[in-house]
């Protein structure tokens, strides 16, 4: 059975758990961290730890793809296992692979995260414009098809993003930058659908004053930055203005840093659930 439209899921997540996505990233450094071994054992165990102790109360999480596929076929086993536990618990997954490619390679990108029987199948993906917008049509169309949706790059919070980003279209007859014209994509792909569209951009929540871009694009803003990157739920309003309601704010070392102890996880996605909550008046 096709589900029902991303936005429309993930809204009714964020209403009923709060709106944070919580990353899983397992790198090296973190899994020292926690006292574990950078292997299969450790990945097993710092995945389903997390796993174990949020799936029943994040609405949101974001698996880091590549710090399982290092591992090689062992370690998207471990993904293809979690992505499936966090969904039977009412979590939505959005992978966080970032492709983009070009006609059937894009094609068997979409096939491989976004088709329903899919091992990896997933609520959203992350994807990468920068082949151009229309590079991206086959994972639109399956995600449409499957009721899935996509994160596509447009405000990156690295720094070296700004220079494909904001690089201003001289072909354009508005002027407008690549970031802008990516947002206004997403906002003709989102027109009419609701309580949200399902096709949302990655916009950085350290990026300070955007009110020079027309974020209000009808779909999700999935905001990276928070914690250890320096940025707070507070910082969220000015950063997002309007659209701030739809921001899904992603934490990743802010909450994992604090396993194995699941409590204690579980205590700090509670904390970062409330600010975000206080802060965009949800």
């Amino acid at each position: 059975m096709t589900l029902a439209p991303f936005g429309a899921r993930l809204r009714s997540a964020m209403d009923e758990r709060g709106p944070l996505c919580v990353g899983i990233d397992p790198h090296a450094a973190l899994l020292e961290s926690w006292g574990l071994t950078d292997d299969i054992a450790g990945l097993e165990r710092f995945t389903f730890t997390v796993v174990e102790a949020l799936a029943g109360t994040v609405a949101v999480f974001k698996p880091q793809s590549a710090f399982f596929e290092r591992f090689g076929s062992r370690g998207v086993a471990v993904l293809e296992r979690a992505v499936a536990d966090l969904r039977e618990a009412g979590g939505l997954v959005v992978m966080d692979a970032k492709r983009g490619d070009i006609g059937s390679t894009m094609a068997a990108y979409a096939e491989t995260y976004l088709r329903e029987d899919a091992p990896l199948f997933s609520d959203a993906l992350t994807v990468s414009p920068y082949l151009g917008y229309g590079s991206l049509k086959p994972a639109v169309d399956l995600a449409k098809e499957s009721g899935a949706g996509l994160f596509v790059l447009a405000l990156t919070s690295n720094p070296e993003g700004a220079e494909v980003q904001r690089a201003v279209r001289t072909d354009d007859p508005a002027g407008r930058s690549v970031a802008a014209i990516m947002l206004a994509h997403l906002a003709e792909e989102n027109a009419g659908e609701a309580p949200m569209g399902s096709f949302g951009a990655v916009v950085g929540a350290t990026l300070g004053d955007l009110s020079s871009f027309d974020l209000d694009i009808n779909g999700p803003l999935l905001a990276p930055g928070i914690g250890a990157q320096g940025a707070t739920p507070a910082d969220l309003p000015a950063v997002f203005g309007a659209a701030v309601r739809n921001v899904v704010p992603n934490v990743s070392r802010g909450v994992l840093k604090h396993g194995p102890d699941a409590s204690a996880l579980r205590g700090s996605a509670e904390r970062y659930a409330d600010e975000i909550r206080e802060a965009v008046g949800a």
